[in-house]
């Protein structure tokens, strides 16, 4: 029997029955195989490419690749580092969005030998800067459109852009010889000493969690998976398996359009963040058909029975949900899954069973296991955990060590509060520190308040999380204010958008002339102020609206940012929105006003006053397409003699008609 099949024997019969329907239609299933993972990422990839050249690769609005294509940029691009770097293991800073360039780019610094670093173009130059500095990358790789924010980091780093790649390079596959414990790729989160750490993977790891994916899912060639997650493992389930990849970056895109976009690209695997499934399917009408979409797959935050009502109200029958769960410095631990038959009980839903090649434990402060039921923290045994933190042995030792003397298999406590049933399924409780996951990112509250610290008007300063009323975590600050008048929340804001990205900074900040202590030092959180819904201080004086447009749409403002009242000069972002509520404001106008506005057009026309002149604009155009239409279905239905007799006195009527006429 293989390990694959040990696995699934050791399920539930309700999960077992789940697990055999989620089958691609065409059965092109493959087994990943366990001794497939003792290669490095390239030779997988190379293989999949000679099985598969013809088929496609990566697609996107604007283009696709098959894999033939891919793996011949990919290679363009490893002959051109080694030309620049030599043979060796070193980070290589990757600056690019989701896309085609990214992934290029993945492969062809994997090909390389070389280290990946992915980098959000859309992050602070600061913390892109702190990444560099952290990784002591020597090399930058981009494209035209970034090339000049990449020459602006440090200026120790060299630059290769992918669009000017010098036709010289060869294109065939660089042969480097990898161990499969060679590093892969490093990933950065917060960590706790308040700067950003980066988890590193190796070959061996990424391929296992590859063969988890692969196999628990039957993930085929004929498949199609989005890529909408912030990068890191997502790509390597579908290329290293002849399945298609469907790169899309929803801060910028939007998720009003997504709906058609899974139906018109045949998606048949979704994955993303809870909370951005949560406002993309909000926005689902019901009549929404997705008839080759086969698993959806949530991460990165707490799913609630909600959230498997909406999937059971809008998907269709042979569709399955999963609720998955892992932290990066271990990969993939436990998954749920969930029909349409599945009767969830409990408010929140478990986070599963454990996958083949972990074993997930509860454990006390003293390390020993808990009863079943029992609350303690979550950790896992495995040789298949991160090798530690990027040049941080001092963080690495006291959360990766050795399970026990003389064995490869380490253990790894998550920091996660979580209890195990008596059938061996994982229930996820929350966070054991002050470490909280927003919108699907992980956050160390520590980083928010040191950069809060860091400004010149704040002398002291706590972060918390709490749910909103929708029940989505939202980061609220707490302020004391080093002189009056006190900074408005318009200043805080502006000054940590230079410093953190956006899902870190708070969407409230609250000014107290102290904060609520225990005893020496210690801040009482639970004494903290819930922030009422009152409008906040900003730069601007509050405006009340003027019209019927202003009127509604303040109204709209204030019920997405649950505030009592929004002025017309009041921007949506400065009053504490993100790119998720972005999306449900968005979606309310179009509701109201009834006509299409590009997510874009929010940061634009951030305030109620400048929605409300788009909105008026938009109108005037239909108005005047209305009346032309019109004018042409009259002039149709009239005969050549009533046409005449209507040019004759339009003649007349104006200035110069005559001679106008007879020319």
């Amino acid at each position: 029997m293989s390990d694959f099949s040990k696995q699934v024997s050791t399920l539930p019969p309700e999960q077992q029955a789940i697990r055999a329907k989620c089958f691609h239609p065409t059965g092109t299933f493959i087994e990943f195989k366990k001794e497939e993972i003792e290669q490095s990422i390239a030779e997988r990839f190379e293989k999949i490419v000679r099985m598969y050249p013809r088929r496609v690769a990566v697609k996107t609005r604007n283009d696709q690749l098959t894999y033939a294509e891919l793996n011949y940029a990919a290679n363009k691009l490893a002959q051109a580092i080694l030309a620049r770097r030599g043979v060796g293991q070193e980070p290589i800073g990757l600056l690019f969005p989701k896309g085609t360039p990214l992934i290029v780019a993945t492969m062809g610094t994997l090909k390389a030998g070389k280290i990946c670093m992915h980098m959000d173009p859309q992050l602070p130059h600061a913390r892109l800067s702190r990444m560099l500095e952290d990784a002591q990358a020597r090399l930058i790789v981009t494209n035209h459109e970034y090339f000049a924010m990449a020459n602006a980091l440090p200026p120790k780093n060299q630059c290769l852009n992918i669009d000017e790649l010098d036709s010289s390079f060869r294109a065939e596959n660089p042969h480097i010889s990898l161990a499969p414990n060679a590093l892969a790729l490093i990933i950065y989160t917060s960590g706790s000493t308040g700067l950003p750490r980066g988890v590193i993977e190796n070959h061996r790891n990424l391929l296992h969690y590859t063969m988890i994916e692969t196999n628990d899912y039957h993930i085929c060639a004929e498949d199609r998976l989005t890529f909408l997650a912030s990068a890191g493992r997502d790509v390597f389930r579908a290329v290293l398996n002849g399945a298609a990849v469907y790169p899309m970056e929803i801060r910028q895109e939007g998720l009003t359009g997504l709906a058609h976009w899974l139906i018109q690209e045949d998606i048949t695997i979704y994955n993303s963040v809870v909370s951005a499934f949560r406002h993309f399917v909000s926005a689902l009408n019901g009549n929404e058909q997705f008839p080759h979409l086969r698993l959806v797959k949530l991460m990165g935050e707490t799913v609630y029975r909600r959230d498997v009502e909406l999937y059971q109200k809008h998907f269709a029958k042979d569709c399955i949900f999963v609720n998955l769960y892992g932290p990066n410095e271990t990969g993939l631990l436990s998954h749920y899954l969930i029909d349409k038959g599945t009767q969830v009980t409990s408010s929140v839903v478990p986070v599963g069973y454990g996958v083949e090649g972990k074993e997930v434990l509860v454990l006390d402060e003293n390390g020993n296991e808990v009863g079943f039921d029992q609350p303690g923290e979550i950790a896992v045994r495995s040789r298949y955990l991160s090798p530690g933190y990027w040049g941080g042995p001092d963080l690495t030792h006291p959360a990766l060590f050795p399970a026990s003397s003389g064995e490869t298999e380490r253990l790894y406590r998550t920091g996660d509060l979580g209890s195990m049933r008596s059938d061996g399924c994982l229930m996820h409780l929350g966070r054991k520190d002050f470490q909280v996951k927003i919108r699907g990112y992980r956050v160390e509250i520590a980083e928010v308040e040191m950069a809060l610290m860091d400004l010149d008007v704040v002398a002291k300063t706590v972060v918390v999380a709490r749910e909103d009323v929708s029940g989505h975590k939202r980061l609220i600050a707490y302020v004391v204010a080093q002189s009056i008048p006190a900074p408005t929340a318009t200043t805080l804001r502006n000054s940590l958008g230079a410093k953190l990205p956006d899902y870190m900074i708070p969407s409230a900040f609250v000014v107290l002339d102290d904060l609520p202590f225990i005893g020496i030092g210690k801040v009482d959180r639970n004494a903290l102020p819930v922030p009422g819904n009152s409008r906040p201080e900003l730069d601007v004086r509050y405006a009340a609206p003027r019209t019927p447009i202003e009127e509604e749409l303040s109204r709209i403002w204030a019920e997405v940012l649950s505030l009592d009242r929004v002025g017309i000069h009041d921007s949506f972002f400065h009053l504490g929105g993100d790119s998720l509520a972005a999306t449900r404001l968005v979606s309310q106008v179009m509701k109201t006003f009834q006509l299409e506005v590009p997510l874009k057009v929010l940061f634009e026309a951030p305030t109620v006053a400048d929605m409300a002149i788009v909105i008026a604009q938009n109108h005037t155009n239909k108005i005047s397409q209305k009346e032309l239409h019109r004018i042409l279905r009259e002039l149709e239905n009239i005969s050549n003699e009533e046409a005449e007799q209507l040019l004759a006195a339009e003649s007349i009527e104006r200035p110069g008609g005559n001679e106008r006429n007879n020319r």
